[in-house]
């Protein structure tokens, strides 16, 4: 079983262009697709697809149109009801593959609702082999809101019966899991190129690249990763983007390629990839074979409308290429 927690779901609306995005203009959209997203739904949509146990934990009241779409698509799920409607994203797709996104910020969470939801969460966790902790955070819940669930999830399963713990978020609450004790750090952390440079510099490792200069040289990304896991990280799954990802842990560091898709929506390949991992993760695969599948489950995704999720045979982890590196 892996549980997810989005504390900030969304509707997503993915609005297809003819052409390339053109500023101040009239356009008309050639297609217009609609899920129920957020990263943790993301993750669990793509693992209810290819079979795998799992529940979404998410604010939001029955009749929204986020839930309704979990059920629609058969996600399992346990919400919290907040009084006020989730967010609407939407994400404009060039032919080219290009994607423009406009996120709004979504209902704000007091601290009666923060503490609900963490409780929903402990709950449903029980027994669980991961959970992951994932996307922005709404308003009125503080940054170190990830590391605070990550501490009470070991604190009620005693530390060592607790469930591995994914983290996948951005900007001020993803350096607050790095920034605190080893209790409150997570087993796997997914950062992109440019998270994964602004991590590295909080960890006190300075790359002296830029996130397209990481993209491009998979020994300096897995340097930059592994200055996380010394400091805690269980292992670090940085996505490269089209150059595919690094997976460091403290017994060895590995890059993965996969041969060029053409690019359809890249919105949600980085949820799709760590659907990937904890799915090879389930089924007890080693490091090299979790990183094998979350390539081959990014560019499967990057390859499909919206934010569709792939399922597993629609995946080709026989054609990923892996590299071991140096982590040092």
């Amino acid at each position: 079983m892996i549980v997810t927690l989005t504390a900030n779901p969304s509707l997503d609306r993915t609005v297809s262009l003819p052409g390339p995005l053109l500023r101040g203009e009239v356009q008309r959209a050639s297609s217009v697709r609609q899920e129920s997203g957020g990263k943790g739904v993301n993750v669990s949509r793509a693992l209810v697809a290819s079979g795998l146990k799992t529940v979404a934990i998410l604010p939001g009241a029955d009749s929204d149109p986020v839930l309704a779409g979990l059920r629609e698509g058969g996600v399992p799920f346990a919400a919290l009801p907040i009084g006020e409607p989730l967010r609407t994203n939407v994400a404009l797709t060039e032919p080219d593959g290009t994607t423009t996104k406009i996120n709004e910020p979504g209902p704000a969470l007091s601290e009666d609702q923060q503490e609900a939801l963490i409780g929903l969460l402990l709950d449903r966790s029980r027994g669980a082999g991961w959970v992951v902790l994932a996307g922005s955070l709404p308003p009125g819940v503080p940054a170190d809101f990830y590391a605070t669930v990550t501490r009470r999830l070991r604190s009620l399963h005693d530390g060592t019966h607790a469930p591995r713990i994914a983290v996948d978020s951005s900007g001020e609450p993803l350096a607050a899991v790095i920034s605190g004790d080893a209790w409150g750090k997570p087993d796997l952390l997914k950062p992109n190129a440019e998270e994964l440079v602004e991590l590295a510099a909080a960890a006190g490792f300075a790359t002296n690249k830029s996130a397209d200069e990481l993209e491009a040289d998979p020994e300096a990304a897995a340097a930059a990763a592994a200055a996380l896991v010394r400091s805690g990280v269980g292992a670090v799954l940085a996505t490269l983007g089209s150059k595919g990802a690094v997976l460091v842990t403290a017994d060895g560091a590995w890059h993965a390629t996969h041969p060029p898709v053409k690019a359809v929506s890249t919105v949600g390949a980085g949820d799709s990839s760590l659907a990937g991992y904890l799915l090879a993760s389930s089924e007890d695969a080693g490091p090299a074979d979790c990183l094998r599948q979350a390539v081959a489950h990014g560019a499967a995704a990057a390859s499909l409308p919206g934010s569709t999720v792939p399922a597993v045979h629609q995946t080709t982890p026989d054609a990923v290429t892996i590299t071991a590196l140096r982590k040092d």
